[in-house]
Order: C-alpha cells, then structure tokens, then sequence
C-alpha cells in the first residue's frame, strides 16, 4: 500500500498540532503510577536515605518492556535486599504533555494490528530524517513534562534517582538532555555536563531500532552479537557496550529465583495436564495480539486426526484476548488432542517448563525464556521491523521456523512431535542459544554502578561521568 506524500507530511505535523488542543491538560499525582521495589514496604526503609535509587524508564508498547523492568527490579532484590529502591515509570502515559504522547500504548496496539502502518512509521523513524524529527520533536514538547519525572523525589528518599536506566527505545536522547540539565541546575543540556549515571538495557533480540542506541550513555546491555554491532553502528564505543543475554522473568533464572525446582511430570500435575502426553503450548502475547485462533484450530485438528485416543495435548495461551479464548473453548478438536485454553496467566515459566514445544509470535522475550526451557519454537508472526530479526535468531541458532501458513505450521509442530531424534536436536540447539543469567549479571553490573555512585555523592565528590 502507498502513502501520499501529503499524508506523510500530515502524520509528522499531528504532534505538532496536538500541542495546541485545549483538552490536554493533565494533573499528575507527584508519585503517579510508579512501580517501587518490593523491599520497600516495610516504613524503616522508605525513611533509609542511605538507600540507593533507581528509575527504570519504560512504556507499555507491548509487553516486553514492562516485564523487563520489572525482572531487574526482582533482581536487584534478590542480590541486594534493602539496598535499591527500583521505581518504574510509563514516562508517556504518566509525564506524557499531551496526546498522542500520552497514549502511546494504545497507539502501538493499532499499528500493530495493521502491519503495513507499523512497517512504514518504523522504517521512517528509523531513517536519519525521521530520527532528527523524532528527537526535535519530543525535545520540544517533552522536555519539561519529563524533566518533572526525572526530577522528582524517590518515594523513600528526599532526593531524585542516583541512577536512570532505559528500558525502550524512546527513552534515551531527551532523558539524557534532562540529567545533563538538572546536574547543571539548568545551565546546559550538553551530555558533556551529564553527572548522573544513564544505563540503556535493550529488550530487542534479533534486531533494534536504532533510537535504542546513543553514544551519550555509560553503559549499553545487548542481548546478541547482532545488536552489539547495531550499537556499533550507531558509534556506541566498545567500552560502552555490555553482552549478557536478554532480561527475562523471575521464573525462568537459573539461581537465586527462590522458586523452587520442579520436574515437568510435577509441574503437568499441578496445572492439570496429562503427564504422559507430549505437549505444544501455544502463546498469543500478553497483550493479546497475534491472532492465533485460525493457527490454534488448525494444529489442534491436525494433532486430534489419526487417533481414536489423545496421543497428543495442546495448551493455548490467550493473553487478555477474550474472543480468542471463547473461540477455542467452543470448538471441538478430534479425539487425538486434548487441548487446554488459558486467557492470561502469570506462570508462563511452569507452562513452558511443562511443555515440548512452543508455537508463537515472534517477540524477543518469549523466544528467550523458550531457549531457556529448552523448547522448539515455531514462530507464526512478527511486527515488521521491530520483531523481523528475531525470526533468523531462532532459524539461524537452529531451533525453530516461521510460517504464517497455518497448513504448514501444524505439519511442521506435528512433525516435530513425532520424532524424538529431531526433538532432542531442536532441544539441545534451544540450550545452547539460552542465556539464564543474563537479568542477574545485568544487575549485578546495574548494582556495582549505582553503588560506586552513591558512594561519589555521600563524599561530595561529583565525577563526571558523561561519555566526552
């Protein structure tokens, strides 16, 4: 599909035109909407000014982002208990100074249902033109809405954060402006000035877009060699650059989790699976998107012909799309498969533990909690762009395809099933390609950083330390 040029320009002057809207006028609450580390219940340490903290930037386009953050945020925890407050702010929705700003998220979810609009706003964004009017534009309009989020106390301190971390791709030119700004009380936005530490951790896997990558920060996390030399390419120095392995949830961390350990036949047990069976679980995203209702049907019938009895079982993860899931709990699958449907649930590490293979979407951090449990993935959908790298990640490691034919999808996933010889292949290679470690290597670099700054700032001895 082409768009005229008129539109072009028309889509880049909405935000402009949007500043001028009489109806968008918010009022922030001082702590809107912050996510503060669990540690920091008890009232003895919200009075500890001793306390180190920290703000994780993010926004909920998709889920990926959040749950990122929120997987540093137990991790800190878990290596320094009491010692780092982690508040997590959606910088758009909370200090956004006006739609569309504010309504990022939901935005994000109509491109993404239409990929020929979200192919054409990322490619332009990612463009040099599109990336100066991405930045001119948000300096321009906000700045001052998000100077108040950076600026602001910590909720257990009187102080702002010793240390700022961006978790999305939006979050580093301004942000760094901002510090650079507060650290000079206003006399410059020179990254020179910058004396608080900003960290950027990149929650893309197979590709990024390059507005995840600034040469002003002090230390950029990538997952893969693929983003490193994407970092690189945007002149992000080697000393900058840091390559442990994606930031993935509590359940899926290879020590320290404080979960404990169990087999798959237990875990099969406790969510009310047959033991026995060899199991796809297929996912949709959290946030719902996908479409997997025609895929799901089409594995389930394929996996349910040829057998009088269940020689096979399928679970299906909905997220929070409803229609999907009342669509597949009507249907009637052969007596091949048993099949399971689920809307959203918050133990996707025991399904995945519990499970042969997984079917799903293209997004980066499901493919690598998946190489964690060991599992072939069989990728159905990608957002252009965004998600497009990650899809010969997983081909080119040697555990999974991508079709969206739903035909070749089920004789593919049905394949798999059939021949342990090629299971345990697909299994070992997800092993291989895994990095469990990675959230709690990243904090523990994230800790030994914000630690070394607070230690600077009780000493009354500022250091520089913004890149020249």
């Amino acid at each position: 599909m082409t768009i005229p040029r008129y539109l072009t320009a028309a889509l880049w002057l909405l935000t402009a035109v949007a500043a001028f809207s009489p109806t968008t006028t918010t009022t922030r609450h001082p702590l809107h909407s912050v996510q503060s580390s669990s540690s920091f219940k008890l009232a003895s340490a919200a009075a500890n000014e001793d306390v180190c903290t920290i703000q994780i930037l993010m926004s909920d386009t998709g889920g990926g982002h959040r749950a990122s953050a929120n997987a540093l945020r137990d991790a800190f925890d878990v290596l320094h208990p009491g010692k780092i407050q982690c508040d997590i702010v959606d910088i758009f929705t909370d200090y956004g100074p006006f739609w569309p700003f504010t309504d990022y998220p939901a935005i994000y979810k109509i491109m993404a249902e239409y990929s020929f609009l979200w192919d054409w706003f990322y490619h332009l964004g990612a463009s040099p033109f599109g990336i100066a009017v991405n930045e001119f534009l948000m300096e321009l309009f906000c700045f001052d809405s998000f100077q108040e989020c950076l600026a602001r106390p910590s909720g257990s301190t009187n102080h702002r954060a010793d240390m700022v971390i961006s978790v999305h791709p939006l979050c580093q030119d301004v942000p760094l402006k901002i510090l650079s700004s507060l650290d000079t009380n206003g006399q410059t936005r020179s990254p020179d000035a910058r004396t608080t530490p900003f960290v950027t951790v990149v929650t893309d896997l197979g590709g990024a877009h390059p507005t995840w990558f600034n040469k002003g920060v002090n230390k950029c996390f990538v997952p893969t060699d693929a983003l490193y030399q994407c970092a690189r390419d945007r002149n992000v120095q080697p000393d900058q650059l840091v390559q442990y392995g994606l930031p993935i949830r509590r359940g899926f961390w290879d020590q320290a989790s404080g979960k404990e350990q169990k087999t798959p036949v237990q875990l099969r047990q406790e969510l009310g699976l047959d033991v026995e069976l060899p199991t796809v679980l297929m996912v949709g995203g959290g946030d719902g998107m996908g479409g997997i209702v025609d895929i799901a049907a089409e594995v389930g019938d394929k996996l349910g012909s040829g057998s009088s009895t269940p020689a096979y079982q399928m679970v299906v993860v909905c997220g929070s799309n409803e229609k999907a899931k009342q669509a597949l709990s009507s249907k009637q699958f052969g007596d091949g498969v048993k099949v399971n449907v689920q809307g959203f649930v918050n133990n996707m590490d025991e399904w995945m533990q519990a499970s042969d293979a997984i079917v799903t979407k293209a997004g980066p951090g499901t493919i690598a909690e998946a190489s964690i449990c060991g599992l072939p993935c069989m990728l159905f959908s990608y957002l252009p762009g965004q998600e497009e790298g990650n899809v010969p990640f997983v081909e080119n490691s040697g555990f999974g395809k991508f079709s969206g034919d739903p035909t070749v999808i089920a004789e593919t996933v049905s394949s798999w099933l059939a021949s342990p010889e090629k299971m345990n292949s697909l299994k070992e290679a997800a092993l291989q390609a895994a990095r469990p470690s990675a959230t709690l290597d990243i904090a523990k670099d994230l800790a030994d950083m914000v630690f070394a700054q607070k230690e600077k700032l009780r000493a009354k001895e500022p250091v520089k330390v913004g890149r020249a």
